[in-house]
C-alpha cells in the first residue's frame, strides 16, 4: 500500500475505486502536499527515476536524500526519502514547485489516492484518502486521473515490485528474520539488489529482474538451514 506523503491526522480512507468511477479531484497546485512531510517510502524504480533525473548514481541519492532501515514486519531493507531538516518540506520542493516533477515517487504521482498490491495475484486497487484537497472538475473518472499522472505506465513494475518484495521477505522470515546468522549479509544485498545495482544509461526493468534472478539462489545458499547454526 502506497501512502501520500502528506502528514494530516484527519485522513479517511474512502472506497475502493473502479477506473470508470467518477473521481472529479484536479490539483490545485497549492504545494500543501510538499510542505512538512513525513518520511516518504521509496520503492527501487522510485529511486531510480529521481537518479535518472538528477543525473547522480541511485547510491549518491539515497545517501544524500534518504535513510535506509529494516522495516520490523516485512524484515526487508527499506528506504525513506526524509524531508529538509531545516523547513520540514520535500527536499525537492524549490519556489513552490517540484523540482523533479516528472520523475515524482509513486505516492506524490498518485495524491491523494491510495493504492493496495496483492502480492499473489499483482492486483492492484485504488482508493481515495479523504478529506480531498483539490479542486473538482466534473466528468472526469478515475482512469482520467491516473492517466494524467502516468500511473498505467508503470503499474506492472509497480506490481511485480511488491510481489518479489514479498516473496523475499516471506523467504527471511521463514529463515528466521533477525535472528538467522546471516541476516545482515542478505539484507546487504538484497538492498543493492532492490535499490542500488542500477545503471542509468540503461532501462530499470530489465536490471531489476536480472538483480532478482542473480539475487534469489544467493539468498538461498545464505538462508539454509546449513547455514544458520
Amino acid at each position: 500500500m502506497v501512502e501520500p506523503g502528506r502528514r494530516s491526522e484527519a485522513w479517511e480512507v474512502g472506497p475502493c475505486l473502479s477506473p470508470q468511477d467518477t473521481f472529479s479531484f484536479v490539483c490545485a497546485g497549492c504545494g500543501d502536499c510538499c510542505r512538512k512531510r513525513r518520511d516518504l517510502v521509496l520503492s527501487g524504480y522510485d529511486l531510480y527515476r529521481i537518479a535518472r533525473r538528477l543525473r547522480l548514481s541511485p547510491r549518491i541519492v539515497a545517501n544524500a536524500f534518504c535513510k535506509s532501515y529494516i522495516a520490523p514486519q516485512s524484515c526487508l531493507p527499506a528506504l525513506l526519502l526524509t524531508p529538509d531538516p531545516k523547513s520540514g518540506n520535500c527536499r525537492f520542493f524549490e519556489g513552490n514547485a517540484c523540482v523533479i516533477h516528472d520523475a515524482r515517487p509513486l505516492a506524490c504521482a498518485l495524491y491523494p489516492l491510495g493504492q493496495s498490491i496483492d502480492p499473489i495475484t499483482a492486483r492492484t486497487e485504488y482508493f481515495p484518502q479523504l478529506p480531498l484537497c483539490g479542486v473538482c472538475a466534473e466528468g472526469r473518472t478515475l482512469q482520467d486521473y491516473l492517466e494524467d499522472a502516468a500511473i498505467p505506465e508503470r503499474t506492472g513494475i509497480d506490481a511485480r515490485w511488491a510481489v518479489v518484495c514479498t516473496q523475499i521477505s516471506d523467504a527471511l522470515l521463514e529463515a528466521g528474520g533477525l535472528e538467522h546468522p546471516h541476516f545482515t549479509a542478505a539484507t546487504r544485498r538484497i538492498e543493492r539488489a532492490l535499490y542500488l545495482d542500477y545503471d542509468l544509461g540503461d532501462d530499470f526493468y530489465p536490471q531489476f529482474q536480472h538483480n532478482m534472478e542473480t539475487l534469489m539462489p544467493l539468498l538461498r545458499r545464505l538462508l539454509s538451514p546449513s547455514n544458520a547454526g
